[in-house]
């Protein structure tokens, strides 16, 4: 039987939202932090693969730099996101890896309720993301990947608008990951990521920084079944730039875990569900998400 392994690489859904609670220009980042999971990082065998992402992303509150909630009473956020992602693993190999490219073309329906009378909602396509990757094997059971991934500022965005399908620039997310997979056994995956945000050329806003690690680990039941939990670890390492000067304790922090599922069928195709909490919140939006993902091979 066929087991389609799932490469390393995921949809940015950015979300845009006015508020000096959050860290980073709008409180959100190029990259959707969590979505990464089970067999995060192995390749599967040369051809091209798709993949569909939903996201269902709910927040009731901000929070400042010291965990205090920041957000007026009425504050609300909800994100959905869909996001097909096409994988050509090519016949190429470089250093005894295989050479991967990537595209992901995510649309975003953002409803967001601000203060009282200050609301938007919007829907459109984001930013969409290219970039290419090198996966290993090295061994039945452990793989690696590295790749870089460039977020394109080509999703809509209005300057002085409460929400923003696009972040309006240049993202650069190099990246390593590694999966341990067993059918019957321990499943265990991490994905850690560098983010360069470049310069908001309409605000002369510069977002900090990001440190951004995915992680999960499960047990695999031996009947195509995994169960576990995963989630996310976020940290801005630089603060953010407001033409040129600092912006002091605007650095953004959270922490997010929850329940994980995911069945391969052994025949091409593979889903995966999740739920994440997110905790320790700092300078950014506290909420959770619902994830969906379906894989297949074309």
């Amino acid at each position: 039987m066929k087991r389609l392994l799932v490469g390393a690489l995921a949809l940015a859904a950015a979300v845009g939202i006015t508020t000096s609670a959050f860290a980073s220009e709008g409180g959100g980042s190029s990259y959707p932090v969590g979505v990464s999971n089970f067999v995060c990082c192995a390749l599967p065998p040369p051809g091209l693969y798709g993949m569909v992402y939903y996201q269902n992303y709910r927040a009731d509150a901000t929070r400042d730099h010291q965990g205090d909630v920041a957000s007026p009473p009425t504050f609300r956020l909800t994100v959905n996101a869909v996001a097909p992602r096409f994988v050509w693993v090519t016949p190429l190999s470089i250093g005894g890896a295989s050479l991967a490219v990537h595209t992901i073309l995510p649309a975003l329906k953002i409803d967001v309720d601000v203060l009282e009378g200050v609301d938007d909602s919007t829907a459109g396509l984001a930013d969409p993301i290219i970039g290419p990757g090198l996966g290993w094997h090295l061994s039945e059971s452990l793989h690696a990947v590295v790749a870089v991934d460039v977020f394109v500022p080509l999703g809509s965005y209005k300057k002085g608008e409460v929400a923003n399908t696009g972040r309006n620039y240049w993202a650069i997310q190099p990246l390593v990951g590694f999966t341990y997979i067993k059918p019957k056994g321990l499943n265990a995956d991490v994905k850690m990521m560098w983010t360069y945000n470049f310069e908001n050329t309409a605000t002369s806003y510069l977002s900090g920084q990001e440190l951004i690690v995915d992680y999960a680990v499960g047990w695999g039941l031996g009947n195509g079944w995994a169960i576990g939990a995963g989630g996310y670890v976020f940290n801005q390492l630089t603060e953010d730039e407001q033409a040129g000067q600092t912006v002091a304790d605007h650095k953004g922090r959270a922490f997010a875990v929850g329940p994980s599922v995911r069945y391969d069928s052994g025949e091409g195709w593979m889903l995966t569900a999740k739920y994440q909490d997110e905790f320790f919140v700092r300078n950014r939006a506290d909420g959770s998400a619902l994830w969906a993902q379906f894989v297949f091979g074309i």
